[in-house]
Formats: C-alpha cells, sequence, structure tokens
C-alpha cells in the first residue's frame, strides 16, 4: 500500500515574493543536495506559465540500501503551473531513476494565506511507494521519514533565499512608538534629561564660538 504524507508551511513574505523567489531556491546552505537545474519546457497559455524542468540531486543511500541501488545521483522530473490571476503556483515533482525500488511523487501548492494576506501558506502531499518484494514495507517508511527532514531543510532553504531577495528594511520608530508603555514619570524624566544635554551643548557651543572669535581678533 502506498504512504502517503502530507504537511503544511507558511512562508512570512507575499505570495508574489514566493513566485518569484520559487525559481532561485538552489543553491542554498540547506539544499546542498541539489546538483543542477535545467529547464526543458517553459510557455504561457491561457494566462498561466507551464514549466517542466529536470533536477540532479545526490542520493545518499544507508548501508542496507547498497543491495538495492548502486548510483549515487537520481533524476527528478519537475512540473509547475503559475496563475498570477488566482495567486496559485503549483509543482508536481516524481523520480525517473530508482522507482522500483522507491517512487515519491509530490505536490505543492502555494496560495495566499487565509490568515494574512502578506504571508504565503504551502501545502504538500507526497505519495510514496516501492515495489521490493519483501522489503516495501521497511523502504516505504524510510522514505517518509527522509521525506520528513528533506521538507524541514527545503522550507529552511527557501527561507534563506527569501531573506535574501526581500530583506526586511529597518525603519526608525518614531517617538510616539518608542515612547510606548513608560510610566508618565520615565516620559518626564527622558524630556528633563534631553533638555539639560541640549541646553549643555548650547553652552559649550557659545563657549568655543567666543574663544575663536577672540583668537581671530
Amino acid at each position: 500500500m502506498v504512504r502517503y504524507f502530507e504537511q503544511s508551511s507558511v512562508f512570512h513574505y507575499t505570495w508574489e515574493q514566493v513566485a518569484q523567489g520559487f525559481w532561485r531556491r538552489y543553491p542554498n546552505p540547506h539544499s546542498n543536495h541539489v546538483l543542477s537545474e535545467d529547464t526543458v519546457f517553459r510557455e504561457v497559455r491561457d494566462q498561466k506559465l507551464y514549466t517542466k524542468r529536470l533536477l540532479t540531486k545526490t542520493n545518499r543511500v544507508p548501508k542496507w540500501g547498497e543491495r538495492f541501488i548502486s548510483g549515487r545521483t537520481v533524476k527528478v522530473v519537475e512540473e509547475s503551473v503559475v496563475d498570477p490571476k488566482q495567486k496559485l503556483l503549483v509543482t508536481y515533482t516524481r523520480n525517473i531513476g530508482y522507482v522500483r525500488v522507491m517512487s515519491v511523487i509530490e505536490k505543492v501548492t502555494y496560495r495566499v494565506s487565509k490568515e494574512n494576506p502578506n504571508w504565503t501558506v504551502a501545502e504538500r502531499s507526497a505519495w510514496i511507494d516501492s515495489q521490493v518484494f519483501g522489503f516495501g514495507r521497511a523502504i516505504q517508511a524510510f522514505g517518509v521519514e527522509r521525506f520528513r527532514k528533506n521538507c524541514q531543510k527545503m522550507v529552511s532553504g527557501f527561507n534563506y533565499v527569501l531573506s535574501s531577495l526581500f530583506p526586511v528594511t529597518s525603519i526608525p520608530l518614531r517617538e510616539e512608538t518608542m515612547n510606548q508603555g513608560l510610566g508618565s514619570t520615565k516620559k518626564d524624566a527622558l524630556k528633563d534629561a534631553a533638555k539639560k544635554a541640549t541646553d549643555l551643548a548650547k553652552s559649550k557651543a557659545g563657549t568655543i564660538y567666543a574663544s575663536c572669535h577672540a583668537n581671530q581678533t
């Protein structure tokens, strides 16, 4: 029986930002297993962008799996549809190598968060199967756990890319914002200290000016 896995992630970026960052996810420090990505097909149809890409990833195999898999890399096909009108980005991925040993089919839908319109939700579903007689269930369980860990790396890596592309600009706080939470006594003390500092600076400036003027004459 095929094992099913699902997970939702929230990115604190707008859908437009996530849709832009999607094409620049690699490389990043959390996804060193992705070796290459090549676009093999792309077209705009019905105001939607259709893309097919071929990814090459490393395939670290545990000791017990070496009897089934000899290679260290695997090819993955990624198909996607971007609908800017509905603000939907849907991706489908599947491995095209070692399918009999373990096949992974994944669907991810990126949509605007209902909680916050400036956030984006990624709804992920995966179907993991193995046709190896006598080892199918064990391989499926291994595949689910590895997929779960890879999802965590994917989210961390995507957030890393998004933060690089869309850094948060530091905005100086307004005076009333800075004073929020301060009691009236503390506010008065701050104002009084600021006034004394200003008066002191003015008096020193006057002394310096007078000294310079006397020297010039």
